[in-house]
C-alpha cells in the first residue's frame, strides 16, 4: 500500500499534468465541444448505418460525416457568402443615400407632432436623432462589412478548426461508446451517478441544438421570405439575423421585424407594414411560443427564463457555442446539486430514477445496473479509447 506522502504526491502530479493538458487543449476547445456535439446528435444514423453495412463502424462514421458536410456544413458556407455579398450591398445603399433611414423620425413627426414639441421642451433634438440614426445605420453596416472581411481574412483558421472538428468526430462516432466506458470506469462518483450525468449532457445537447436549430431555421426562413415578397433590402441578411436572435426567447425575431414595420410605415407602405405585422405575430410569434416549450424547455427539464439567462451567459462568454453551453451548464449544475440533495440532505438518498428515462447512457445504450456495468469493465480491463 502507498504511503500518504507517496499518494499525495501521486495526486498532486495527476491534478498538475491534467490541468497542464487541458491547457494544451484551451485553443481547441470550440472544435472539440461541436465534434462531441455532433458525435451525439448523429450516433443514432452512425448506428443504422453501421447496422446496414454490417457492423462495418469506421465505414459507417465516414458515411455520417458525409451526410453532415453535405447537408449541413457546405449549405452554411453557402449562406454565409450570400450574407457577405448583402452586407456589401447594404452598406454601399446606406452610403449613397438610397435607403432613407431618416423616414422614420418623419413619420412620427408628422404623426405625434405634440409628441415632438414635449420631447423639444425637455431638451431633446428630435433633428438630431435622425442625423443620428443615420449615422448609426452607416456605422453599423460597416461594422458588418468589417467584420464580414475579417471573417473572409480568417478563412484558413477556419477550415482547419473545421477539418479538426470533423476528425474528430470521425473517433467520437465510431468510438464513443468505450470512451464513454472508459470515463465511467475512471470517474470516482459511482457508475449510477456518471451514467446520470452524461445522460443529461447528451439529452440537453440534443434539445438545445435540435430546437434551437429547428426554431430558428423555421422563424430565419419565414421572416426572408416576407421581407424578400415586401421588397425589403437584404432579405437573405435579415433573416439569419432573425434566425441568430431566435435564440432569445419571444423577443428575438421581432427585433428585426418591429423596426421594419415602423420603416414601412414611415415610407407610405401601409399594407406592406400591416401584413409584416401579421406575419410576426401570428406566424414568427406562434412558432417561437408553440415550439420552444416543446424541443427545448420540455427535454431539458428548465423554465424559460433559465434558460433564456444561462444562454445569454453563453453567448456572452463562448460566442456562437453558448446557445449550447450555457444550457449544458446549467443543466449540469441543477443536475449535480439535485445528486447532493439526494446524498447529503436530509432525505436519505433516493434509490429510485429521479431522472425518469435519463439514466440511459448516451448514444441510447441500454443501462446496466451500476454492478453490471463495473462487472463488464473489469472483464475487458485492456479495453483501448
Amino acid at each position: 500500500m502507498d504511503s500518504p506522502i507517496e499518494r499525495v504526491f501521486f495526486f498532486t502530479l495527476l491534478v498538475v499534468v491534467s490541468l497542464a493538458f487541458l491547457g494544451l487543449l484551451n485553443a481547441f476547445i470550440i472544435p472539440l465541444f461541436w465534434a462531441i456535439t455532433f458525435a451525439i446528435l448523429f450516433e443514432p444514423l452512425s448506428a443504422r448505418l453501421a447496422d446496414r453495412l454490417g457492423g462495418r463502424g469506421a465505414l459507417a462514421s465516414i458515411f455520417t460525416i458525409l451526410i453532415i458536410l453535405v447537408a449541413i456544413i457546405l449549405p452554411l458556407l453557402v449562406l454565409a457568402a450570400v450574407v457577405t455579398d448583402e452586407i456589401t450591398l447594404l452598406v454601399a445603399a446606406l452610403q449613397a443615400g438610397d435607403v432613407d433611414v431618416g423616414a422614420p423620425i418623419r413619420w412620427a413627426r408628422e404623426s405625434a407632432p405634440m409628441l415632438f414639441d414635449y420631447a423639444s421642451r425637455v431638451g431633446l433634438d428630435p433633428d438630431g436623432l435622425r442625423g443620428n440614426m443615420s449615422d448609426f445605420a452607416v456605422t453599423s453596416g460597416q461594422w458588418l462589412a468589417q467584420h464580414a472581411l475579417q471573417i473572409g481574412q480568417n478563412t484558413l483558421s477556419f477550415f482547419i478548426m473545421l477539418m479538426l472538428m470533423i476528425y474528430l468526430l470521425y473517433f467520437f462516432l465510431r468510438d464513443g461508446h468505450s470512451i464513454i466506458d472508459r470515463m465511467v470506469q475512471i470517474l470516482p462518483l459511482g457508475d449510477v451517478r456518471e451514467r446520470q450525468l452524461f445522460a443529461r449532457f447528451a439529452g440537453v445537447v440534443r434539445a438545445t441544438v435540435k430546437g434551437t436549430f429547428f426554431i430558428g431555421v423555421v422563424q430565419g426562413i419565414i421572416g426572408g421570405v416576407t421581407f424578400a415578397a415586401l421588397g425589403l433590402r437584404a432579405a437573405v441578411l435579415w433573416g439569419v439575423i432573425m434566425a441568430l436572435l431566435s435564440l432569445l426567447p419571444a423577443v428575438g425575431a421581432a427585433l428585426v421585424w418591429i423596426p421594419a414595420a415602423i420603416y414601412l410605415f414611415s415610407i407610405g407602405s401601409y399594407v406592406s407594414a400591416i401584413i409584416l405585422i401579421a406575419v410576426g405575430v401570428l406566424v414568427i410569434g406562434l412558432a417561437d411560443n408553440l415550439l420552444r416549450p416543446l424541443l427545448v424547455g420540455r427535454d431539458t427539464g428548465m423554465p424559460d427564463y433559465l434558460i433564456l439567462l444561462a444562454t445569454l451567459g453563453g453567448l456572452a462568454l463562448f460566442g456562437i457555442s453558448g446557445m449550447v453551453i450555457g444550457p449544458l451548464i446549467a443543466a449540469l449544475f441543477i443536475t449535480l446539486w439535485e445528486m447532493f440533495e439526494q446524498s447529503y440532505g436530509d432525505n436519505e438518498f433516493l434509490t429510485s430514477d429521479p431522472y425518469g428515462d435519463e439514466t440511459k447512457p448516451p448514444y441510447g445504450e441500454a443501462t446496466d445496473t451500476a454492478s453490471a456495468t463495473q462487472t463488464t469493465l473489469h472483464d475487458s480491463p485492456d479495453q483501448q479509447v
